[in-house]
């Protein structure tokens, strides 16, 4: 880290390192290590500085400011109470249900409508398969 940038950094955040980003500590670090009284010199002048900015606090706004910031926001939009408004929730939960339902049914329907038969030459075939997938050969294994 140069001399220049350690002064931008202290500038910009002040004498105390632990508000400086972490990603520069380090190198930071490292600079006081080798300039300790240049390091020095530039954290005690901003040091200064944070104390002086730490003591100070933003007066409070007069009321006639407050008044004119209220005056100048926009009305706030009052919701009417639509006493309907929870009819068409409900119907679009229920319609919802209704469609989850059917599906349900149809699909149990649909399966039962062709049942599936095992053939030998299916069981093969779904044997050869996990070998495949698990890795094994035939004959192998524990």
């Amino acid at each position: 880290m140069t001399y220049e940038r350690f002064q931008q950094l202290a500038e910009a955040y002040g004498g105390d390192m632990a508000r400086w980003p972490v990603a520069e500590r380090d190198q930071a670090a490292l600079f006081m290590a080798q300039e300790p009284d240049l390091a020095r010199r530039v954290l005690e002048a901003d040091a200064e500085l944070d104390l002086l900015l730490d003591g100070w606090r933003m007066p409070a706004a007069s009321v006639r400011l407050q008044d004119t910031i209220l005056a100048a926001a926009p009305a706030s939009r009052r919701r009417g109470l639509n006493p309907m408004a929870w009819l068409w929730g409900a119907g679009a939960g229920a319609g919802l249900a209704a469609a989850c339902a059917a599906g349900l049914v149809l699909g149990v329907a649909l399966s039962d409508a062709a049942p599936l038969q095992p053939t030998d030459e299916a069981v093969t075939a779904a044997l050869a398969s996990y070998d495949e997938l698990s890795g094994l050969g035939v004959g192998e294994g524990a």
